[in-house]
């Protein structure tokens, strides 16, 4: 079993929040393929990082996160890419830890 999460930017690089309706077809998308899902949207999470020595770039984001019995590795690096167009990003963080249930 695996442990999927998706890094989502509420805003562009240029300061416009994206619309919920884009939120909203990615969950629909991954509610199909997956059968569940969780979102933490109610708060979004703060990231910080250091872009060089004297800028520290701060986003907000939110947390998509699905549970799979198998790996579909080949299906998430198109949907990474295609995700990081959608929100003009060169890198979108979508990361699977393997979990076992208790």
């Amino acid at each position: 079993m695996y442990l999927i999460q998706i890094f989502l930017p509420l805003y562009s690089n240029n300061g416009k929040k994206f619309p919920k309706k884009t939120y909203a077809e990615i969950r629909d998308t991954l509610l199909e393929r997956y059968g569940g899902l969780t979102v933490y949207a109610r708060v979004p999470v703060s990231g910080l990082w250091k872009k060089n020595s004297q800028e520290t770039v701060h986003d907000e984001i939110l947390i998509f996160e699905i549970m799979a019995r198998k790996l579909a590795t080949t299906w998430w690096r198109r949907y990474r890419v295609a995700l990081e167009k959608i929100f003009s990003q060169q890198t979108l963080v979508v990361r699977a830890h393997p979990i076992h249930l208790l």
